[in-house]
């Protein structure tokens, strides 16, 4: 157990926080000491910590302005090493045993930070600065301005380790979610629970009970704490309710889909083994109740931003839930009633109350019957004009009604405005708020389908209001969806004044004021940009950066609404708000991605002979979502290249098998599929023949090489497609919108059945003798009965389904076979029994490319989305007679221009010397500089049929200049090669092999 440490600001007693379990931790690397249900902001606060970070731009000493996930300030970095974490909320941090907290955005240290010099200079980086400064002269901006901006732009620093950590994706369906736990949200859930509805209740705090935790009100004549707990307690007993806490709903989407990142291990040092550290939900809910609260308002004076000076409310939760005291001589400033109730509460934990300054000319609540008995001043009609103090608050400098100033000591300062409904999560999906002056703030206004909303969120300040907006949302929410219910009753609850005028701006400030305190904008940015034309809230958040910080505007964004309608003249329903949009509050990279990083950054797919081929020695590789075999390694063999020779030499001399079925295959059915062919592929597929496959080239609607494959006739309506295996799911998808969005008239069904067959290509002069040990004997499979190009349904190995095509990619005689993948394994293993006496050898991808380039045949390289067919040497393949997709802009000027890059074959001049695949082609005596640039090496292969190296690419007019020598250049790889350019078709030209 940790040692208690010295808490120099804990309040003896009271509070939530668990005083048998001190914890301990360190803040820049000093030992401090908190209890267990303490935040690091509370543990703070109670170590006696007042100076907590720096602001962005002018590195002014900031200390905590707040309490929860709109704190702008208390940024700090958790933890070290792969494990460290910049920009986490302290006033959010669940305190734990080993935390390690570090200030940030400082140098060399908190206390004195040398950039802090950004303060005198800003008079001159006011708003908009950036616009002004750095577009003159030009040539500064590489050399001078980029890298000064880079070096002090972010907040923190990110761990450059690997992230040890892991993180999972998770569903939940619910009848109602509830989004909040406080007085509204848990009467919202209690309703909808007890009438039977399948309920989730969020809360992102680690304790359920929202404000109820930090002020002191009865409910039901028992205190606020006490209710929640038998809330709670009910809540847990209902095995249709499931309750979520440290869990943020981020985002709100289409068809009631929620967004919920779930912060499982964020309280401790290490998570657990196999369990992670954020989880990300996706929520499915047919009816949504938001009650998600409000967030204060601060007020907008000169240096209000010093350590210090906090939110009235926060100071409440600080002294109320963790007994942690924000100040021993406090003033409080406010333009509501809520700022005299922080006022009592400091008073009974013991501070000394030094002025209550209220903005408003008169209140008649009485609100000083409470505080009779302390030697405070109350002022109304005044503001605080201005404070003093370095490193914290000494005093205040305060302008009376009647015009003469004030000096009032104090080592705290509470602010309060009023509160603003957190409409965030309204508004996602194009909703915007709108003013409604009775509430002094922001409601929501058209809402997401299936959502409503609760208590503080709508405008309800009042606990009673909140309690009776719960049960009556929560039991709308739940007969909606077909469990009636009636509003639960109402505990009786104190209604206390929550009257506000708000001050948006006190106009005779000394100093700073600071509206957003993240990025240092101030009221004086905020009437620059209104006289320089950014009169709309979206042009003056980009203008000022107002609210583009961790904390989105949270606490900056109204006030800043506010000042806008007063540098307009104009009202805040006329002004409006800037758009929301999720994330709520930040969400981790890694819980976005989940488990799907590294070698789960996608599922592994494994054909049916994965096994076997491990068993043979296969070399692995990932091709698309495909674990495919790159080359089979031999004992003796000293590198792939060595194995690759091996394959390529026993295909081309004797037989070799090399399984293919991750190609895309697409089954196409139906009276018009010969149509529907003529119209994506740029040859025609309506004339082939039953039985019969072609070679087919598939074009975008810019004209440039989509995909190319072979598609076979398998019956008079029916066709089955291949695909590269890279494209299968891309040219799926473009299938599916031809018909369904440009034909939909047609008679065409397709379905994806590339993983529903295992296929292998059998290639090599002994080819046909295997299969002729591997088909069924009444299929004839000799050169007449089943010549180049065939393709047919046949049954192998005495009755098992099958297809055979006579298809080549090597350029050798060639079969592909296919049989349902449950028979993948036994078919490979057959296949090679059969090939045993003929020297059968497996050939991986890496044999397949060195064939393919031989042979002239264009892949990936060449199919960059760049080419064209004409650049390939295949035009002969567009169609004159028919229309097709593409076919229009490819005769475009630039498309059919004679000087394009066309397709050529390269051989170096010697013939162990290696052009490298992506050099750059360059003539002969020309300076390597891209004036000379001709065009580039697509694909490079050592080709041991003719002991030489040889690759394909693109060279400018490369179809005139067969014969003409050119340098392959790679500077990058100090690579010079010079080639003779020569036809594509190195192996074969005549094609007699495919034919035998």
């Amino acid at each position: 157990m940790s040692v208690p440490r010295r808490q120099p600001n804990r309040i003896a007693s009271g509070g939530l926080v668990d005083r048998t379990k001190p914890v301990s931790f360190t803040f820049d690397g000093k030992s401090c000491g908190g209890f267990a249900g303490d935040t690091l902001a509370s543990a703070l606060i109670a170590s006696g910590a007042q100076l907590v970070g720096r602001s962005f731009k002018y590195h002014r000493p900031r200390g905590l302005l707040s309490a929860g996930p709109e704190e702008p300030n208390a940024l700090v970095e958790v933890g070290h090493g792969a494990r460290r974490e910049p920009n986490t909320r302290a006033t959010t941090l669940e305190l734990y045993d080993g935390l390690e907290a570090t200030s940030q955005n400082r140098w060399p240290s908190l206390a004195f930070d040398v950039r802090a010099v950004n303060g005198v200079l800003s008079p001159f980086i006011g708003a908009g600065f950036y616009y002004k400064t750095f577009m003159w002269p030009a040539k500064f901006w590489e050399k001078v301005y980029e890298p000064l901006i880079r070096r002090a732009a972010g907040l923190g620093r990110a761990s450059e380790g690997e992230d040890p950590d892991t993180y999972e994706k998770a569903f939940a369906h619910c009848d109602v979610l509830v989004v909040g736990a406080g007085p509204a949200g848990l009467m919202a859930a209690l309703t909808a629970g007890r009438a039977g509805a399948r309920v989730v209740l969020v809360t992102e705090d680690f304790a359920l009970g929202g404000r109820l935790l930090s002020d002191r009100h009865e409910i039901a004549d028992t205190s606020g704490v006490s209710w929640v707990a038998t809330v709670a307690d009910e809540l847990a007993s209902m095995p249709d309710v499931r309750v979520f806490s440290r869990t943020t709903v981020f985002g709100v989407y289409d068809g009631g889909t929620y967004g919920a990142v779930e912060r499982v291990n964020d309280h401790v040092t290490v998570p657990p083994l196999h369990q992670p550290r954020h989880r990300l939900w996706r929520i499915f809910a047919k009816r949504c109740v938001l009650a998600a609260g409000a967030i204060e308002r601060p007020l907008v004076f000169g240096n209000n931003d010093r350590p210090g000076i906090m939110l009235a409310g926060a100071a409440r939760t600080y002294v109320n839930r963790f007994a942690a005291l924000p100040g021993r001589r406090v003033v409080v400033f406010t333009s509501c009633d809520d700022g005299w109730r922080t006022a009592r509460d400091m008073v009974d934990a013991g501070a000394t109350l030094e002025a209550v300054i209220d903005s408003r000319p008169v209140t008649a609540q009485g609100f000083e019957a409470g505080l009779i008995g302390t030697d405070a001043y109350f002022l109304y009609g005044a503001s605080v004009r201005n404070t003093t103090g370095l490193h914290g608050v000494t005093g205040a400098v305060v302008r009376e009604a009647n015009g003469s100033e004030l000096y009032i000591r104090c080592d705290t300062v509470l602010m309060s405005n009023g509160w603003s409904p957190t409409v965030h999560l309204t508004c996602h999906l194009g909703g915007k708020p709108v003013w409604r002056d009775t509430a002094a703030a922001f409601v929501p206004g058209s809402l997401p389908a299936g959502m409503s909303v609760a208590g503080a969120a709508s405008g309800e300040f009042a606990l009673a209001q909140c309690l009776a907006a719960g049960a009556r949302e929560g039991a709308k929410a739940a007969t909606d969806v077909g469990f009636p219910a009636r509003p639960a009753p109402q505990p009786t609850a104190d209604d206390e004044p929550a009257a506000v005028t708000p001050l948006w701006y006190v106009k005779d400030s000394f100093g700073k004021a600071f509206v957003d305190f993240q990025n240092d904008a101030t009221a004086k940015d905020v009437g620059l940009a209104v006289r320089e034309g950014y009169r709309a809230p979206e042009l003056l958040k980009r203008y000022t950066t107002l609210g583009m910080a961790t904390d989105q505007g949270k606490t900056a964004n109204v006030n800043a609404l506010g000042l806008l309608a007063l540098e307009r003249g104009s009202s805040l329903a006329a002004v409006g708000t800037t758009a929301y949009r999720p994330p709520y509050t930040p969400v981790s990279i890694g819980a976005l991605g989940g488990h799907h990083r590294g070698p789960e950054f996608r599922p592994t797919r494994k054909t049916a002979a994965h096994d076997w081929a491990v068993e043979t020695h296969a070399v692995m590789r990932t091709v698309g979502p495909w674990l495919r075999t790159g080359w089979f390694q031999h004992p003796d063999e000293p590198d792939w290249l060595a194995s690759t020779n091996r394959e390529v030499i026993a295909t081309r001399e004797r037989v070799g098998v090399c399984d293919v079925s991750t190609l895309g295959k697409i089954d196409i059915q139906g009276g018009d599929s010969g149509t529907f062919l003529d119209r994506v592929y740029c040859n025609t597929f309506s004339t082939l023949p039953v039985g019969k496959a072609r070679y087919g080239l598939m074009l975008r609607e810019d004209g440039f090489v989509f995909d190319d494959g072979t598609t076979s006739r398998l019956g008079r309506e029916h066709f089955l497609m291949t695909t590269t295996t890279a494209k299968a799911s891309e040219v799926m998808r473009h299938l599916e919108f031809c018909h369904q969005c440009l034909w939909p008239e047609l008679d065409v069904q397709m379905a994806s059945v590339s993983e529903q067959w295992a296929q292998y290509s059998i290639a090599g002069p002994r080819a046909r003798d295997v299969i002729a040990k591997l088909v069924d004997r009444q299929h004839d499979i000799a050169n007449a009965a089943f010549p180049y190009m065939a393709a047919r349904d046949i049954t192998v190995l005495g009755g098992t389904v099958a297809r055979l095509f006579r298809i080549s990619f090597s350029g050798e005689l060639a079969y592909e076979i296919a049989v349902p993948a449950r028979y993948g394994d036994g078919m490979i293993r057959a296949i090679m029994s059969a090939g045993a006496e003929y020297g059968m050898t497996p050939y991986g991808l890496e044999a397949l490319s060195v064939m393919r380039i031989e042979k002239g045949h264009v892949a990936g390289g060449e199919l960059n989305g760049q080419t064209t067919a004409r650049d390939l040497g295949l035009t002969k393949m567009m169609s004159t007679k028919k229309d097709y997709i593409g076919r229009v802009l490819a005769e475009r000027p630039a498309l059919v221009a004679t000087d394009r890059w066309r397709l050529v074959g390269i051989k170096p001049l010697t013939a162990d010397e290696r052009p490298r695949g992506g050099a750059h082609f360059i003539g002969v005596g020309q300076a390597a500089k891209l004036a000379n640039d001709e065009g580039y090496v697509t694909s490079v292969a050592f080709s041991p049929s003719m002991q030489t190296w040889l690759g394909l690419g693109l060279l400018k007019r490369g179809h005139e200049r067969h014969g003409e020598r050119i340098r392959a250049v790679d500077l990058l790889r100090g690579s010079d090669v010079e080639c003779v350019v020569c036809d594509p078709v190195f192996y074969d030209p005549e094609g007699r092999r495919l034919h035998e």
